[in-house]
């Protein structure tokens, strides 16, 4: 029982930590305003994480693989081309909708900081995968033949930059309809046409 309750507080820390990184950003979230949020002592955040910065690699190992669990479902589902490369648009959607500005701003625009590379660490291992993914729906025929995925990869790779343009960031209302509209434009045109 008392298991349950240290796993009970460890989530409510976690989800307290993700809902104020995603409207404030990492620099602008004190541990006190997570601790207060979930509504428990600053010492019992430092017995479950030995700092903010591993706190929020914990979360960004979270939402990456709860992401790459639902990408996979959809990709291995029975669902036309047409509907997985919407599910995959709308799980964007979804995973994005509450991320602020001052969150990409800190996970992407500041150069040379741990979170940064953390976060290209994991895009890399999450590339791999999805490579493979892709590979495979190739060959059931879901992908034109001579689509390369590691292209889409790199492109996205390539959204950080636009993800931190003030211009394009000025074009747009919030983050999530400029991330929404890059993951269309990323997915337009690699679906299986009808003469393959």
């Amino acid at each position: 029982m008392k298991e349950l309750g240290k796993k009970n507080t460890e989530i409510k820390l976690l989800e307290s930590g993700r809902i104020l990184f995603w409207k404030y950003g990492f620099r602008k979230v004190s541990v006190e305003e997570i601790c207060q949020n979930a509504g428990v002592s600053k010492m019992t955040f430092y017995r479950y994480f030995e700092s903010k910065t591993k706190f929020a690699k914990q979360i960004l190992d979270h939402t990456v693989e709860e992401a790459m669990t639902r990408f996979q479902g959809i990709m291995d589902s029975d669902l036309s081309t047409e509907d997985k490369l919407h599910r995959i648009i709308l799980m964007k959607m979804e995973g994005t909708a509450n991320i602020s500005r001052e969150f990409i701003e800190d996970i992407y625009g500041s150069r040379g900081e741990e979170l940064q590379h953390y976060m290209m660490q994991l895009t890399g291992k999450t590339a791999g995968m999805i490579i493979e993914t892709f590979r495979q729906a190739q060959k059931k025929g879901f992908f034109r033949k001579d689509f390369k995925p590691e292209m889409l990869i790199a492109m996205s790779m390539k959204m950080r930059d636009l993800l931190t343009d003030e211009h394009l960031n000025s074009l747009y209302s919030n983050v999530n309809e400029m991330i929404v509209e890059i993951t269309r434009i990323l997915t337009c045109g690699i679906a299986s046409g009808k003469e393959n």
